[in-house]
């Protein structure tokens, strides 16, 4: 049976990591361990959310996080809905909030939203009462990956504290990063930012003072505890913000070359879907330092926990 935290979760949704305490995030992260033990068991499901039920709205594409978000739900025993947008009233014009509040109609417990636009999950916390949870909002921050990447680093290193955290790629559009960004630094890592300076944020040092900045990748990854590898986003490049694919996959792709140069117990972390050739060859990403498909067992964990967290808040 699943013991309820002795802490406490204070939240009804989880929107961002930027507005999570460190012992949030903490607690998190130690909800998730006991659910990754359920998928060793004959029968991988808890009555934790029999009755309630998830509606996945995803507005963008993606395999791994709703195929997670739902695999996680189902485990609780959650009824599990979603939304095909591409033929759904949002092609005849439906709003956002409209949308969302049929389906609150429905009685919805939770809505998980992917959506192009940054703040589209904010909107929908100010105006229905189902708990929402960010699945990826524009460019803002993608929370529950920031926090399986974490969960990850510290089942594997036994911590976070104090260790070399290396995020390489396109930091300027990755809510990924972000979310990355404010869980690692919460929880006192070492974090260093490398990649294309047209792909840096201006001035992000002075939002994040305890990062450093580095745009050569060997000098970077020099005694990095974490290696975390951003996908190259094909469309940025229609912005020409590097010269050509190939250029930047010899200045920042990591293969086994510079993998030999790192800690011979560096872990590759990568949140997928990869480009295999570009920012990481298939070397790096099948070589026994990757933790890539650990990364998606373990965000099934992680989502499970943070279903569970926010089913113990859905009244505030």
């Amino acid at each position: 049976m699943l013991t309820k935290p002795n802490k406490t979760f204070n939240h009804k949704h989880l929107l961002e990591l930027q507005s999570l305490t460190k012992e949030d995030i903490e607690l998190i992260l130690e909800t998730a361990k006991p659910f990754k033990t359920v998928f060793t068991r004959s029968i991988k499901k808890l009555p934790t959310l029999r009755g309630k039920s998830v509606v996945l709205l995803f507005y963008e594409p993606s395999t791994r996080t709703r195929t997670s978000f739902e695999l996680a739900a189902k485990r609780l025993s959650a009824d599990t809905v979603s939304i095909a947008v591409q033929v759904s009233s949002v092609q005849k014009g439906e709003s956002l909030i409209d949308t969302a509040k049929t389906l609150e109609s429905m009685k919805a417990d939770f809505i998980v939203i992917r959506h192009s636009h940054s703040g589209s999950p904010h909107i929908l916390a100010q105006n229905v009462s189902s708990s929402i949870i960010n699945a990826g909002d524009g460019f803002h921050e993608h929370p529950t990956q920031g926090l399986l990447d974490i969960f990850t680093i510290k089942q594997k290193k036994g911590k976070i504290q104090g260790l070399k955290v290396v995020i390489v790629g396109d930091i300027l559009h990755s809510r990924v990063a972000r979310s990355n960004l404010w869980g690692l630094t919460k929880l006192s890592a070492k974090v260093i930012l490398c990649g294309p300076p047209t792909l840096i944020p201006k001035d992000i040092d002075k939002i994040f003072p305890q990062i450093y900045i580095e745009y050569n990748l060997d000098k970077a990854i020099k005694n990095a505890d974490v290696i975390n590898i951003l996908r190259v986003q094909f469309e940025r490049q229609l912005e020409h913000l590097f010269p050509s694919v190939r250029e930047y996959s010899l200045l920042y792709g990591m293969n086994k070359e510079r993998l030999k140069n790192a800690k011979s117990d560096v872990l590759i972390l990568h949140p997928g879907p990869m480009n295999r050739g570009i920012e990481i060859t298939t070397e790096v990403a099948d070589s026994l330092n990757s933790v890539i498909n650990e990364q998606v067992t373990n965000g099934i964990a992680v989502r499970m926990a943070v279903l569970y967290l926010l089913s113990l808040n859905q009244n505030l």
